[in-house]
């Protein structure tokens, strides 16, 4: 899986501001902004990105995603 693949996955299933993606295509590391974030603890933030995953954790064709993940506002206060 390359990054735009997963980017456009994520993308679909999730309204992003912004998504980066580092990884090696089984390892991955997100930064993702959302709206839909909004009110949701860490926990409930990544359980929203992995349910645009669907079964692609399970068959290892995403074997790991570390994330970071923001609301609007809070991107906006990071020194990004």
């Amino acid at each position: 899986m390359t990054a735009d693949q997963l980017k456009d996955i994520i993308s679909a299933g999730l309204a992003c501001e912004h998504i980066t993606l580092e990884g090696d295509g089984r390892h991955w590391y997100a930064t993702i902004v959302s709206a839909e974030f909004e009110g949701q603890r860490t926990l409930q933030r990544q359980r929203s990105v992995y349910a645009t995953l669907g079964n692609r954790m399970q068959t290892d064709e995403v074997h790991a995603l570390s994330m970071k993940t923001f609301t609007p506002a809070e991107w906006a206060a990071q020194a990004h």
